[in-house]
């Protein structure tokens, strides 16, 4: 799934990609992506583009007219730039593929919002105003300007795993599942940690880990924004997430895992949890 780093790298190229242009024309291929239907898709088409940002997860275009077409990429979601679109005779026509959305510019060149996969969760809304959409609308705190005092009064007293914490995007707005695993790895806690039990001294290392883990991923999302190989380039530069079964990069302990019904969880049991090895079920305690 795109978090944080991929979606603002996305954003950051898509602005540079239509600085100047207009958005000529919007293609609906898959008509369960469009949550909205007033204002239509139609009222974006002749739109000068002003901007192209980031809320969390959500992609934003924004037009001249204060028009936004907002993006959810969900799990499988993807945006592909072309430089042009082929001639057709026909215009294409909405099927059961994984391209969703086709946003033409005013150039010739254009992007492919297209979703892998049998379950489509990839979600569009055309709005006046972002927080119109629900998901924006509950968003918290963005990850990469934290501050250690944001961060202090959002455990003081939260009795919540710090693996749920970090992933309540109305909590921290960005992070899921593959960089709360390495962050929480990174800052040697638990996944099953509670945030009103963190002493100062840990509260320090998760801040660390937060700017240091996103960070670092930023930079390298920036590098590969527009390559095949992003995804593969994420994965191999995990430490534990995905990895169940290898070695720990930092002390070489087996990689575990926690499996729930639709998501996993994975950590290193030397490194984070003391040698325990956590149970796998959602529910589970740490095993004596």
């Amino acid at each position: 799934m795109p978090e944080l780093p991929e979606v603002e790298a996305l954003a950051e190229r898509m602005a540079e990609l239509c600085a100047g242009r207009v958005l000529a024309r919007v293609d609906v291929l898959s008509f369960q992506v469009l949550k909205t239907f007033d204002p239509p898709v139609t009222a974006l088409h002749g739109q000068a583009i002003r901007a192209v940002g980031r809320h969390g997860k959500f992609l934003d275009l924004v037009t001249a007219d204060g028009l936004h077409l907002v993006l959810h990429l969900a799990r499988a979601g993807w945006i592909r730039h072309h430089a042009s679109f082929p001639a057709r005779s026909q215009p294409l026509k909405a099927g059961r593929g994984p391209l969703a959305l086709r946003l033409h510019l005013d150039d010739g060149s254009g992007f492919d919002v297209t979703e892998q996969g049998t379950t489509k969760r990839l979600a569009a809304y055309v709005v006046t105003d972002p927080h119109q959409v629900p998901g924006i609308e509950k968003l918290g705190a963005d990850p990469l300007g934290l501050t250690i005092e944001q961060l202090t009064a959002l455990t003081a007293g939260v009795r919540r795993r710090l693996k749920t914490l970090l992933t309540d995007q109305t909590v921290l707005a960005g992070i899921g599942n593959a960089y709360s695993d390495e962050i929480l790895h990174a800052a040697r806690l638990s996944p099953y940690a509670l945030a009103a039990g963190l002493t100062p001294e840990q509260l320090a290392a998760l801040h660390a880990a937060i700017r240091a883990t996103l960070g670092a991923a930023l930079d390298r999302a920036r590098a590969g924004a527009a390559a095949d190989t992003l995804k593969s380039d994420k994965k191999s530069a995990m430490a534990v997430h995905g990895r169940e079964g290898l070695p720990c990069p930092v002390c070489g302990e087996t990689v575990r895992s926690v499996n729930f019904a639709d998501s996993s969880l994975q950590y290193c049991p030397h490194c984070q949890t003391g040698g325990r090895v956590l149970a796998d079920r959602r529910l589970s305690r740490l095993l004596k």
